[in-house]
């Protein structure tokens, strides 16, 4: 895996707070909640992103691209956020309910669940490939 720079690293660790604590500010009914969480969603992601993997191991190419799905969902959790404090989309009452609130929630819980499985191991199959060498 390409290792990110200080800079890099940092705008990371601080997304992935931000993200945490916008999470945790929807709980306590914040207005600047969702706004907080999409701006650590789009710093952890993009960084994320960054970090390729240049290898030929099939098992660590397959990984990244569940991590990638988590990085999607992360992205679609901020975008539910926002809609969920705001009707924006266009909808009925009805439809609003059904399909947009609170449906965040979902979408961040399956974004986490793949997020640790695919770090996790990824890091194993990397020490494993570098005992190799």
């Amino acid at each position: 895996m390409r290792q990110l720079n200080s800079f890099q690293n940092a705008i990371f660790l601080i997304g992935a707070l931000l993200m945490v604590a916008g999470a945790g500010m929807s709980m306590l009914a914040w207005k600047a909640a969702p706004y907080v969480f999409s701006v650590g969603a789009l710093g952890f992601v993009s960084m994320q992103v960054l970090q390729r993997y240049e290898g030929t191991n099939f098992v660590i190419r397959r990984l990244r691209r569940i991590m990638l799905l988590s990085d999607f969902l992360f992205l679609l959790s901020a975008f539910l956020m926002i809609a969920n404090i705001r009707n924006f989309l266009g909808v009925d009452h009805i439809t609003y309910i059904e399909y947009v609130y609170n449906k965040w929630v979902v979408t961040l819980l399956i974004a986490a669940i793949l997020q640790l499985y695919s770090t996790h191991r990824i890091s194993h199959e990397l020490e494993k490939e570098a005992k190799k060498l």
